[in-house]
């Protein structure tokens, strides 16, 4: 069966007939009609759009030159891309292996453009009454919803086939307030006030920086330009560079403006909707409900020294001698207040016939501001890396007078996404490293036989107060106290890859790559679940630890008829891959 609305043809399809509850698919009886989609359109002021992919201009049934070369100008620009309802920063997520959909920017013209997991509609709402509205339709028509902030999500949870789409990119109000006093029950004594910034659902992090360059002030965020700091990140955890100073994003969270499974609009704090307030830090983006605005702590704008170095060797035996070397001196460098990334790309291409190996290190030792205290850091690290390779590394450090300046030039407002990734990821402790034995996590990483351009990414974004806020309760993975690096394999897809070849690429994470990230430290740590394996084993455990039973139950309170269903989020081991039937 098919119907037709407002110029886009709707065929359910891929769903298994045996179910025992599906979300409504178009074409079936109980799916809304002309007329509802209209009155919905009508309610959330005209901000209803028909979705299509974002590359169907550039294939033969809807080609159309100009926008074809629009798209084309933008594939790689992820702040065009999150303002775009059918695009999502990593292409992958735009298909649906399971029914054989896709629509590719680099497939041929000729291929067909179908939808896959792409919504069929969006609300681009900008008001938590228009966020109201769409959930309210969505529960009353029984739709598979989605909750699209910017589309970074490693695991699919901003699409999914057949579904309503509330887009949140527009809500952009930022506001510093100097006394924020948390929103109390009647009868209940209000904390003291302390500076904080509230951030509407749609803020990216490019914008958050911008803004508070010029007011003195920052907050917990993380490395990109457009992230959306009240979504998934914060609800994840979320890592950042002041995690050593100030604690995971999550642990800086003092209050959530949110729109619960029944459409009511509620406040989450540590005095109210306490249940929420812990599920929200931590429990996973789009599970819950929908941020309408989160309030953060604020922190001074600090200065910051930025450190890089980096080596290239042939692809051979040194290059790997040069990454253990650089882990041996991991602990040291936190010790010192450095936070940072380093990137391990052993097949790295420089022609149509040669690789080289190469190895990036960018390190923020944030609150200081001597570069000579940092070069002393880095003598010995850069003196080990060259007797490790035979290769003298590259190496630069400059003092930035505030940490948002810092961001600034590094994000300046759109980051290159748009190809096709998969991830595998594990947490590294900090007793690993001490009990010498981080040549075993440069074995694991030069086991995973990484292909050309594919690397593996070492974080070290934790310890200092990540560690020391094991105390606070909040859903976040217990194993981030113990947390030194974050270690995280990325694979790359292709457009001209069948869908079988794309589920080998994942089989290979799952069983090969997150296995030994695992077997470093059995039984023990767990994974991020921003940036893990789509496909993660056990996931309830690795992302949430012993958190997950808890979670489970708030999950049934307070969404009893499961309508904020992500891929791997809590509860979604009821339901099929995508959301839309019941499996138990």
């Amino acid at each position: 069966m098919k119907t037709w609305l407002w110029g886009i043809s709707l065929v359910a399809g891929g769903l298994p007939v045996d179910a025992t509850f599906c979300r409504c698919q178009p074409g079936q009886s109980c799916w809304p009609s002309e007329t509802n989609w209209a009155a919905l359109n009508k309610t959330i002021g005209g901000s209803l759009v028909a979705v299509k992919p974002f590359a169907s201009p550039c294939h033969n049934t809807t080609f159309n030159a100009a926008d074809c070369a629009i798209v084309q100008d933008h594939a790689r620009n992820s702040s065009y891309r999150s303002s775009q309802p059918g695009a999502l920063q990593w292409e992958n997520w735009e298909a649906w292996p399971q029914a054989e959909e896709q629509c590719y920017i680099n497939a041929p013209q000729s291929a067909p453009c179908r939808q896959g997991r792409v919504s069929l509609f969006s609300a681009e709402v900008r008001s938590s009454q228009h966020i109201q509205a769409a959930v309210k339709f969505a529960a009353h028509h029984n739709l598979k919803l989605v909750i699209k902030n910017t589309g970074h999500d490693f695991l699919g949870r901003s699409s999914a086939p057949n579904s309503l789409q509330i887009m949140t990119h527009w809500m952009k109000n930022i506001s510093i307030v100097d006394d924020f006093v948390p929103t109390v029950p009647t009868g209940v004594d209000a904390p003291g006030g302390v500076k904080a910034v509230t951030l509407g659902a749609g803020v990216q992090l490019h914008d958050v920086y911008v803004y508070l360059r010029s007011k003195g002030v920052m907050i917990v965020g993380g490395s990109s330009s457009t992230v959306g700091a009240a979504g998934g990140y914060i609800q994840g955890g979320g890592h950042s560079v002041l995690g050593q100073l100030h604690g995971m994003a999550s642990d800086n969270a003092l209050e959530f403006e949110v729109v619960l499974a029944d459409g009511s609009l509620a406040i989450a704090n540590a005095h109210q909707n306490t249940d929420l307030f812990f599920a929200l830090r931590g429990g996973g983006g789009g599970s819950f409900s929908v941020v309408v605005s989160v309030t953060v702590k604020a922190h001074p704008d600090y200065p910051v020294v930025y450190a890089t170095a980096n080596f290239t060797t042939s692809p051979d035996d040194p290059f790997w001698a040069g990454v253990d070397a650089f882990h041996r001196h991991v602990p040291r460098l936190n010790d010192n207040g450095g936070s940072g990334y380093y990137s391990a790309i052993p097949l790295t291409p420089v022609s149509e016939n040669q690789t080289v190996s190469t190895f990036l290190l960018y390190m923020m030792f944030v609150n200081q501001t001597s570069t000579s205290a940092v070069n002393a850091s880095f003598v010995p690290l850069l003196a080990d890396l060259k007797n490790a390779t035979g290769v003298a590394p590259a190496y630069h450090v400059a003092a930035f007078p505030t940490l948002s300046s810092l961001y600034t030039t590094l994000f300046q407002g759109s980051d290159v996404t748009g190809s096709q990734v998969l991830l595998g990821s594990h947490l590294i402790s900090r007793s690993l490293f001490d009990s010498g034995d981080s040549s075993k996590l440069t074995s694991a990483m030069s086991e995973m036989q990484l292909g050309l351009g594919e690397l593996v990414v070492g974080m070290l974004l934790s310890g200092g107060q990540v560690s020391r806020n094991r105390d606070i309760e909040s859903a976040l993975n217990p194993a981030w106290r113990d947390t030194l690096l974050h270690v995280v394999s990325v694979r790359l897809l292709s457009a001209n890859m069948t869908f079988a070849e794309q589920k080998a690429v994942a089989a290979n994470i799952t069983q090969r790559d997150v296995p030994r990230l695992k077997a470093l430290e059995p039984g023990k740590m767990g994974a991020y679940l921003n940036e893990a394996d789509a496909n993660e084993a056990d996931f309830q455990t690795s992302f949430w630890g012993s958190n997950y039973p808890r979670l489970r139950a708030i999950k049934h309170k307070r969404d009893p008829h499961d309508l904020f269903i992500t891929r791997k989020g809590v509860g979604s081991d009821r339901w099929d891959e995508s959301g839309l039937c019941r499996v138990d």
